[in-house]
């Protein structure tokens, strides 16, 4: 009676192989994403990364190590807003003013910059501040 039942499975599946070869197929794509689902819950969840200003200016990262880049980055920044030609500039023909390291501040030829040293200073000359300029 086994061997009788075990040569059907055997016809079964050699009449059947494709089918059979899909549906496994399947049934394992669906064990390995239910196991990959599961591993996502163990594993902790990391921290966003944030940066504030006195990271910038320290170039100390917040776990301590100093960061080459973001401190030179952060000295010229405030070396340039800081410098002798003011804190703001704008364009001689412009409409808006801009911090010295936004993009439309470096897009201004050296020739046509006017600098201010007060936000209050380039407002009274009809200026308003760049929309895209972050910290205006």
């Amino acid at each position: 009676m086994i061997p009788e039942r075990l040569e059907k499975v055997k016809e079964w599946c050699a009449a059947n192989k494709s089918d059979l070869f899909t549906a496994v197929l399947i049934f394992l794509v669906g064990l390995g994403s239910f196991g990959l689902g599961r591993l996502s819950v163990i594993w902790p969840e990391k921290e966003p990364i944030t940066i504030t200003g006195a990271e910038i200016d320290s170039g100390v990262a917040p776990n301590g190590t100093a960061d080459i880049a973001t401190a030179a980055a952060g000295r010229a920044i405030k070396d340039h807003a800081t410098s002798a030609l003011g804190r703001y500039v704008a364009s001689k023909s412009g409409a808006y003013y801009h911090l010295p390291w936004c993009a439309g501040a470096l897009r201004i030829k050296d020739a046509n910059k006017i600098w201010f040293q007060t936000k209050a200073e380039a407002e009274s000359r009809g200026l308003k501040p760049a929309a895209n300029c972050p910290g205006l």
